[in-house]
């Protein structure tokens, strides 16, 4: 008996050992594993249930484990409605493909190309450092300066530039103003400000102890500073002070990155893909969503958003004192030298050149299109043009102003360089290279290599893939079956459906793409709206816009996850904001759908074209 312990001592060693490398081996390829057995696991649907709605069921399981799980490119998942859809039966092939280059991608694209014209110039920079140097540099007030340039831009830009290109501004800033206190600190000591003939004696009279050996060597080096517990203490107070300020900085920079892109229509992804869904299952719709329609939702609700977002964070990171952060009196050094690094990264820029004026005319031009098209409280520029149908959209708007930024020239035709430099140049040899000089046209604003660098063209195959699920779903049936499944959720009150989905997509969204997240929710609460015979934008919009209120983890957006590679933050640090930031998200947006929203689009009725059994593919 004795010898047993000793024989099973090494093979528990073993199955220890092979459990750790199996489970080891199947992480690494736990992609493909995932690929093949998720068919494999959902196939008895499609084969116990051989209709159209269960085999259109069986695709969105895969395709949303797929999506979840992102062991493929979400793109290469969106292309999936292609091969399946045709080999079930479900929809035909031409069908199908069609639907991936839709008004909508269209106006995704236009609204991309105006974003690259914009960045490629350094606009948007420009536009950024200009609004710093009137907000200011006080914490508070530089905190509300970021926020807001960051939300601005990114209702123009994509969310991932805007924060790739403010966060390196912030984190300048506070290291100026860090630097420049602890220079008048050091100052303050060697002025004797801090009683130095106390400093002296203590440094004389005290033999090194182990504490003493953690200071940092420039310390112990240089004979010219003297120690003292005081001097200590408020290094390490500044330290923790400007960390403090550095995570709030961060966080509100990534968060109104998030915010800012739900104001507007191109904003971000999501928005598009309810635009498209409600244009594929409800085709009747009047184009109830457009540009105009979605900034007078959406913007104030960003604003709001925005301003509790900035007292949140303003609480939890530069504490209750508002009157010390706002800075009430004079400017002090620190201030003075901050604001020095804003004013130096401005004037690196230059003066406005004709390209970043021209971009900036075309720019605006479009909105003022898009606003124009058919505000609502007028007749529009495009009414004439639509009397007998939508021709003109905003997609039609957005692809004619972006051609404009391959034809206009990014400088003015000018000559009078080149004749300059033909009267100072009399040698006949150079008339030649001269005469190529002038006839040389100038570059347009954009050129399809940079196009091509920056257009993220897997955006638009994901656009598609959620409006091929849309379309299966309705042909299939699937759609119809939903919809009578969750009629019982007529009793609920509309105010509580509508917090609940919120509250389900806003946790769905911190593990899944806002991408993906909107492209398989959207089709079943169209679903459920009609059934219980309510309008679908009262769940859809808000849902839509929960999407994009992923706060809590860093892997959630890219906004988070640029943020969370400074290193400053820790993931309970963004866990802790986020999470509180996430319910403001979702009351605010249930405020916004139950006061101005109802009123906007006729929440409380049931419209007409709601009332459909089967949506046009």
């Amino acid at each position: 008996c004795a010898s047993h312990p000793p024989l099973n001592m090494p093979n528990s060693g073993v199955f220890r050992i092979l459990l750790k490398e199996t489970g080891r081996i199947l992480w690494s390829y736990r992609n493909y594993l995932i690929i093949f057995i998720t068919p494999l696991a959902f196939l008895a649907l499609p084969i116990a249930v051989p209709t159209p709605e269960a085999k259109c069921g069986y695709i969105i399981i895969v395709m949303a484990l797929y999506w979840c799980t992102e062991c493929m490119p979400l793109a290469v998942t969106a292309l999936l409605p292609v091969i399946l859809f045709p080999l079930l039966g479900i929809m035909e092939s031409g069908k199908v493909c069609v639907l991936y280059l839709k008004d909508s991608n269209m106006l995704f694209i236009g609204g991309l190309l105006v974003a690259i014209a914009v960045e490629h110039w350094n606009l948007h920079k420009r536009i950024a450092l200009s609004v710093l140097l009137v907000v200011g540099v006080r914490p508070a007030l530089l905190m509300l300066g970021f926020m807001s340039v960051t939300a601005f831009l990114s209702m123009w830009i994509s969310n991932t530039a805007t924060t790739a290109m403010m966060l390196p501004i912030a984190q300048a800033v506070l290291e100026q103003l860090c630097n420049t206190e602890a220079e008048r600190d050091e100052r303050e000591l060697q002025e004797g400000r801090d009683n130095p003939a106390f400093e002296m004696t203590e440094v004389t009279n005290t033999k090194p102890t182990l504490e003493n050996s953690h200071k940092s060597r420039s310390e112990v080096s240089d004979p010219e500073h003297g120690y003292s517990p005081a001097i200590e203490q408020k290094k390490k107070d500044r330290e923790a002070k400007y960390l403090l300020l550095n995570k709030g900085m961060s966080l509100s920079v990534c968060y109104s990155a998030s915010i800012g892109g739900t104001a507007t229509l191109t904003g971000t992804t999501p928005n598009l893909i309810l635009k498209g869904q409600m244009d594929d299952i409800f085709p009747g719709n009047n184009d109830v969503i457009n540009f105009a329609s979605w900034f007078g939702f959406s913007f104030p609700n960003m604003v709001l958003m925005l301003a509790l977002a900035w007292l949140w964070l303003q609480c939890m990171y530069l504490g209750f004192n508002f009157k010390k952060s706002f800075g009430c009196g004079s400017k002090n050094e620190g201030d003075h030298e901050a604001y020095k690094v804003i004013k130096e990264e401005h004037k690196k820029l230059g003066r406005m050149k004709f390209a970043e004026a021209a971009v900036l005319t075309l720019f605006v031009a479009l909105v003022v299109l898009w606003f124009t098209r058919e505000p609502g409280f007028m007749p529009g520029w495009a009414v004439e043009l639509n009397k007998n149908g939508q021709y003109v959209t905003d997609g039609t708007v957005a692809i004619l102003m972006s051609t404009l930024f391959f034809i206009v020239p990014s400088e003015l035709p000018c000559l009078s360089s080149s004749s300059a430099e033909e009267e100072e140049d009399d040698a006949g040899e150079n008339t030649e290279r001269q005469t190529q000089r002038k006839l040389k046209a100038p570059p347009a604003l954009l050129n399809w290599k940079v196009v091509h660098e920056r257009m993220p063209w897997n955006i638009v195959l994901l656009l598609g893939g959620g409006f091929a699920l849309a379309s299966g779903s309705e042909v299939s049936g699937l759609s119809l079956w939903l919809g009578e499944s969750l009629a019982p959720l007529k009793s609920i009150p509309p105010f509580a459906i509508s917090l609940l989905l919120c509250l389900l997509v806003g946790t769905f969204t911190e593990c899944s793409s806002n991408t993906a997240t909107t492209t398989l929710f959207l089709p079943i609460l169209a679903s459920m709206a009609t059934a219980i015979e309510l309008h679908p934008l009262y769940v859809m919009l808000p849902c839509t816009i929960c999407a994009s209120m992923a706060f809590m983890l860093p892997v959630a957006t890219p906004p988070n996850a640029i943020a969370f590679s400074y290193g400053t933050l820790k993931v309970v640090d963004m866990a802790k904001a986020g999470f509180v930031l996430n319910l403001i998200g979702i009351l605010c947006i249930n405020l916004a759908i139950n006061t101005w929203g109802t009123a906007m689009f006729k929440l409380d009725t049931f419209p007409e074209w709601a009332n459909v059994t089967h949506g046009t593919p």
